[in-house]
């Protein structure tokens, strides 16, 4: 498309589109594992269902999407309809308290928006001019979406769900012990009264997280009118092989292609673990610490809930992905992709092993959970981001899309679904302890202990069975047909 025919304010307007399609998202699944387990009540077996039924409709969504978009309606359309339905389905999991019910509709969601995540990709390639030099700056817009409603709902939180009484009790429960301890007391009186005052203040943030659905069916309705401003953008023809995903699979078989599809679901476990129960991990350094300290000055920027807090990951993410792009002529893609499984390593070690490590080094707990969250942006710039470089440059142009969706279709399908189911029905009952009358007890060592076994050992099968040199197959171009690295908000 030349310049002059390029719609006025053409980056703006697409990266607004960016901002409100990943805020959307971002204002509810860092918080929904809390909220389900939390405030509704179900089990960690439900929760994992739940969690992997959205999944499972990611993975049905866009071949549905794809033949509806292709062939009868234009992007900007379709984007219309699927975010005004999106807005009304993510509203009623605001409300609904029966598992089966809840369920049903994170399919039907799934369904709905996981498809957005690509289409509003493709409409930006579509009407960009130079992909490689424009896509960049926009699609950041859609991290800095992710960020801002992350930390809105943690200052919601914070306002309006943190009852003054309840941080009062908790800490008039602190002071006492740390008078008792102090002392050369007993503390075990004293102990147990501050973890009930901090089930109580969590008790009341999981439900008011409710209302980060409702922002989000908010967001989604804005967004929607918002769609059929956009440039218009008509369906378009299929020209690729209809066997491209049969080629795709056969040039996956080869190295180092074979490592990378074989250490890809194991990664996602872990990344799966790090959005599932981090939330909850952080509400409880938040709470137990949350007016002493640094950990005041935190809380008062990212709100409480995690949520907000987990934000800083994304912001690391902008950076190492900014910098990927200035060191990957110059540093192998083998010693990135490690660079990230070593960052997986330590951020499950810092939580799993975070009361030794605050006694060694006399770091708060606060502090050691932010390098924790931090990492996350090197586990996802260095691995998930370098990986979709690596398949695009190792498959022939005439099946790259498809390998592209192959790999993204096993990273947020297959790896969100296994991971899902064994980071909740498997490791989380297994790591926690049910006290009746009184808040669970969860063995964090155990819960974020298997998780960093899991990304050391992928990291060692990388390290013996990668390649240390891949030639390229062919330079990557700036076609338009082409997939594009990045799919996943991260």
């Amino acid at each position: 498309m030349s310049e002059v025919a390029r719609p006025p304010m053409l980056r703006t307007r697409l990266s607004l589109m960016m901002f409100l399609q990943y805020a959307i998202w971002g204002a509810w699944l860092p918080i929904l594992y809390p909220f389900l387990l939390g405030h509704r009540g179900f089990s960690l077996d439900q929760v994992g269902a739940i969690l992997a039924a959205g999944a499972a409709g990611a993975i049905v969504g866009p071949f549905i999407a794809g033949q509806i978009a292709d062939r009868h309606f234009s992007t900007e359309r379709f984007l219309a309809v699927s975010h005004l339905i999106g807005a009304g389905l993510v509203f009623a999991l605001s409300t609904i308290d029966m598992f089966w019910a809840f369920l049903a509709v994170s399919i039907f969601y799934g369904i709905v928006y996981a498809p957005t995540l690509a289409l509003t990709n493709s409409l930006s390639f579509h009407h960009l001019p130079n992909r490689d030099r424009d896509f960049g700056p926009v699609r950041v817009w859609g991290t800095i979406g992710w960020i801002a409603a992350g930390i809105l709902v943690g200052q919601w939180l914070a306002a309006q769900h943190s009852p003054a009484e309840l941080r009062e009790a908790l800490s008039a429960a602190r002071a006492a012990l740390e008078q008792i301890t102090a002392a050369s007391g007993n503390p075990a009186g004293a102990q147990a009264t501050l973890d009930g005052a901090t089930a109580a203040l969590g008790d009341a943030q999981n439900a008011g997280r409710a209302d980060a659905f409702r922002l989000s069916a908010i967001l989604g309705v804005v967004m929607g009118f918002y769609c059929l401003t956009l440039p218009r953008t008509p369906p378009a023809r299929n020209t690729g092989s209809e066997n491209a995903t049969v080629e795709a699979i056969k040039e996956c078989k080869r190295q180092p292609l074979l490592m990378l599809f074989l250490i890809a679901v194991p990664v996602s476990i872990v990344h799966q673990f790090y959005f599932v129960h981090t939330a909850d991990f952080l509400t409880l350094i938040q709470n137990r610490t949350g007016d002493t300290g640094l950990a005041d000055t935190i809380n008062t920027v990212f709100g409480v809930g995690g949520g907000g807090l987990m934000t800083i990951g994304q912001m690391t993410e902008v950076a190492v992905i900014a910098l990927i792009g200035l060191v990957s002529t110059k540093v192998g893609r083998k010693a990135l992709l490690a660079i990230g499984l070593v960052a997986y390593t330590l951020r499950m070690a810092l939580f799993a092993f975070m009361p030794e490590i605050t006694a060694a080094t006399g770091l708060p707990e606060i502090g050691v959970a932010i390098a924790g969250v931090a990492l996350h942006g090197v586990c996802f710039g260095s691995f998930i981001f370098v990986a979709f470089m690596v398949v695009d440059e190792q498959t022939t142009p005439d099946v790259r899309a498809s390998a592209q969706n192959l790999f993204n279709l096993v990273i947020v399908g297959i790896g969100i679904i296994v991971g899902s189911w064994f980071a909740t029905s498997i490791v989380g009952n297994a790591a926690t302890t049910v006290v009746e009358g009184g808040p669970d007890i969860v063995d964090y060592r155990l819960l974020f202990g298997i998780p960093m076994a899991i990304a050391a050992a992928c990291l060692l099968a990388l390290l013996v069975g990668y390649p240390s040199k891949a030639t390229p197959i062919e330079p990557a171009r700036s076609d338009p047909a082409r997939s594009e690295p990045g799919g996943e908000a991260g």
